[in-house]
């Protein structure tokens, strides 16, 4: 990994240290504990580490067909993690809030898998009216694709499970340059298709669209990605979610 690419992968890492968990409201009744695991669906497509929170039904973190807030467009656009997981730190209704991993989910048979998993199983807590489940995880090889689920009802008692598959998701708020200069540069390394461009995990204003959350229209193959490298078929991601005490 060069330079660039440890430059920009390392706010991921440093957000798993300082964000891997945020504490749940003092006083919290009725603590339950849930085991979940999200699993890449895709062959060419790795994910950010998931921002996983347990919340009451008044939270959403995206809706489909309008803008995307600040805090989901830095992870759309350059896998940063920090501004949501600060965010969802002092709302009303979160219950915790937590960074899934400390590393990307990477397609299985793809150069990066020999490093990191294809996915990832974690605990989370929700108690009182916290009774739903919501994440969003960067589609890395985009400009600004995302995956994620609103929420997601809790299982109830102990035992039961649910499960669903999520969609690959537009954040409207770059346009899909499909340029390795203008996506963050640990897509290269773990897909290994590469044009040795640094990339970039920064957004660039000059690339800036005033557009809406959109299901993703998929790789064009208009530069450096390719449609049958990095493109896919919904569903991309999986998630079952089990109540285990």
């Amino acid at each position: 990994m060069n330079q660039g690419n440890r430059a920009v992968w390392s706010v991921v890492i440093v957000t798993a240290l300082v964000a891997l968990g945020l504490a749940a409201p003092a006083g919290a009744a009725d603590p339950r504990n849930y085991e979940v695991t999200i699993t890449d669906l895709t062959s060419g497509q790795p994910f950010t580490p998931p921002v996983v929170v347990t919340h009451n039904r008044a939270l959403s973190l995206f809706q489909i067909g309008s803008p995307a807030s600040f805090e989901v467009q830095e992870i759309a656009e350059n896998g940063n993690n920090a501004p949501l997981l600060a965010l969802l730190a002092g709302k009303p209704g979160v219950f915790e809030a937590v960074q899934a991993g400390d590393g990307p989910i990477v397609p299985a048979g793809t150069p990066g898998s020999a490093t990191f998993p294809d996915s990832v199983t974690f605990t989370i807590t929700a108690g009182g009216n916290a009774r739903f489940l919501s994440f969003v995880a960067m589609l890395i090889c985009t400009n600004d694709g995302f995956s994620g689920a609103n929420r997601v009802r809790l299982p109830r008692a102990v035992g039961d499970s649910v499960s669903l598959q999520t969609a690959g998701y537009d954040a409207g708020t770059e346009i899909n340059t499909e340029d390795f200069a203008d996506i963050v540069p640990p897509c290269q390394g773990l897909i290994g298709v590469s044009s040795g461009e640094p990339g970039t995990g920064v957004s660039n204003p000059a690339l800036a669209e005033g557009g809406k959350v959109l299901h993703h229209p998929g790789i064009q193959g208009g530069s450096d990605l390719l449609p049958g490298v990095h493109g896919w078929t919904d569903p991309v991601l999986d998630i079952v979610i089990e109540r285990v005490s």
